[in-house]
């Protein structure tokens, strides 16, 4: 049994949701987000609690239970509070801001990267130094937080680059004569 799966997920005040078939669509004070289920489980709206099942015992259904439950617990999550990503920017001359809907990025390239911003996610650089990554869709701000930090991953022997808020960077030793 799953223990993901067998929690029901609490609908918080402000929050209201709508099954239909096997999609669940969830509105709350920052938007609608609405995710599709495979036919392998079912979701039944008790109140003010989502509950997902398993149909049958197939090893399939087992694996959506869990995973179906997960993503309804992030859409209710998404539009309540939101996701955030946090990213730091070191290096001598590394730099980010934000012009419009296009985030400005040097990082010691010829150039200057411009990195377009989906809609759905905002980006903010509190510092030039930090970029922060907020939307409703969990995977979406993932995905941006890792596409600007592709631009310049930390590298191991000085730690410069793109690293995210409190990640570790294992350090190299350099050459010694």
């Amino acid at each position: 049994m799953s223990r993901i799966g067998k929690k029901p997920v609490t609908l918080i005040k402000g929050v209201s949701a709508s099954v239909s078939g096997q999609t669940v669509e969830v509105k709350g004070p920052k938007g609608t987000r609405s995710f599709t289920a495979t036919d392998d489980v079912t979701i039944a709206i008790d109140g003010d609690v989502i509950k997902v099942t398993p149909r049958g015992t197939s090893k399939r259904a087992r694996q959506q239970w869990g995973m179906a439950r997960s993503m309804v617990e992030n859409l209710v999550t998404g539009v309540t509070t939101g996701f955030k990503k946090e990213l730091e920017i070191q290096g001598v001359g590394y730099r980010a801001a934000m012009a419009g809907n296009v985030l400005k990025l040097s990082l010691g390239y010829s150039h200057e990267v411009n990195f377009d911003v989906p809609a759905g996610v905002t980006v903010v650089t509190p510092k030039q130094t930090e970029i922060t990554v907020e939307g409703i869709d969990q995977q979406l701000v993932g995905q941006v937080a890792a596409n600007i930090r592709e631009w310049r991953r930390p590298e191991p022997y000085k730690g410069k680059g793109i690293r995210y808020k409190g990640e570790f960077i294992f350090r190299k030793e350099g050459k010694k004569k």
